[in-house]
Parts: C-alpha cells; structure tokens; sequence
C-alpha cells in the first residue's frame, strides 16, 4: 500500500505530477460549462495540485483526501496563496457517511485506481451531486501492471473504458463520453512505456 503520508511533502516537487494536473484541468474547462458558482468536490485531492489549477474557475471547492499528510500540506498551501474558496476535507466514502451539501461537480485524477469498490464510490458521486451535476474522472485506461513501480498492490491495473462506461451508467449517470486527456511516460527496465489518461466526462440527470 502506498503511503500517501509520507510523499505529501515532496508531491507537488514531481514536474510531471504539476504537468499532469494542468493538462487535465484544461481538459475539463473544455468539456465542461465552468462558472464561478458552481460548488465543486474534487475526491483525492491530495496536495491539491488540480484544484489550484481550476481555482478561479469555480465559485467553492471542497478538496477530500483520506491522508492526512496530504491534507497538511494542502492547508499550508491554501493559506499561503490567500485563496478564500478551497477548503480540505478528511474524508473516506469507502467507510465515512456522506458529507452534508450535494455539488454541481465532482472530479477526481489518478485516485478511482486506489479504490477498491469503484462502482460503489461512483453511487456515492450519483447521490453527493445535485441534479444535472456533473462527474469528472481521469485516471488510468487498462494497463499491464508495469505503471506502479513503488510497490503498490491496492489498486486496479486502470479500467477498460467500455467496462467503466457501464459502471458509471449503473450509478445513474448519463451522457458519458471519454476523451484521452493526457499522457505518462515511464521507463521500465530500461525501455519507455506511455500510460494513457482517459477524461471521463458523465452527467447526472435533472
């Protein structure tokens, strides 16, 4: 299992990770309608790298993380930059009850993989959404098991599209699409491998 805990301090030196976040960010300003009074929750937040990213976008943002050491470092963050809209949550919806107001959009980049019942945490994304919010994912498409070299064995070798597809529909949503919004270069044993990141983009009905 990774230890979130222990990377928060250095997650946001990685220069791919910072790429990543914007590269993504810009994906979903273009897929979707943003406006500064849209209420966000962007689920595995950790130091906030994307939400920064969507910051002036988006009227208020709730960042949840289930690692603590994320969380810390996302606050020093938010209060040294002076932004008033972000606000770190600690929360696991694998075990904690749902939190108490509903979002016009809930996101997320490279967490779905860590989540051992991902049908059952796009439920709660369904039921955390007001009517006619939106759902954002970005994560990795199926991959051979060579990505995580850090000795990570909790998580989902990335999903088959098609396969998510139908998960996110049995959860309620609606107006699925996918584009390919990124791209992560690794070398393992020597040789680059490219590790795709679909944008799922989905809609809960009005």
């Amino acid at each position: 299992m990774t230890n979130f805990d222990e990377r928060a301090k250095d997650w946001d030196s990685d220069p791919m990770k910072v790429i990543r976040a914007k590269t993504v960010a810009e994906a979903i300003r273009n897929a979707i309608p943003l406006t500064a009074k849209m209420s966000a929750l962007e689920y595995g937040c950790g130091t906030g790298l994307l939400s920064f990213v969507l910051q002036s976008d988006l009227g208020y943002i709730t960042l949840a993380d289930t690692s603590q050491g994320m969380l810390d470092v996302l606050a020093e963050k938010i209060s040294a930059s002076g932004v008033d809209n972000m606000t770190p949550l600690r929360l696991d919806l694998s075990v904690d009850p749902l939190p108490g107001p509903t979002f016009d959009l809930t996101y997320s980049l490279m967490t779905l993989h860590h989540i051992a019942d991902a049908k059952g945490i796009l439920k709660k994304f369904h039921a955390l959404l007001k009517p006619g919010g939106w759902l954002c994912v970005s994560d990795l498409d199926r991959e051979d098991g060579t990505f995580h070299t850090d000795g990570s064995t909790d998580v989902h070798l990335g999903f088959a599209r098609d396969e998510l597809q139908t998960w996110v529909e049995e959860a309620g949503f609606s107006d699925v699409k996918f584009s390919t919004a990124y791209e992560i270069k690794k070398k393992i044993d020597g040789v680059e491998k490219t590790f795709p990141l679909f944008l799922l983009i989905a809609r809960k009905a009005n």
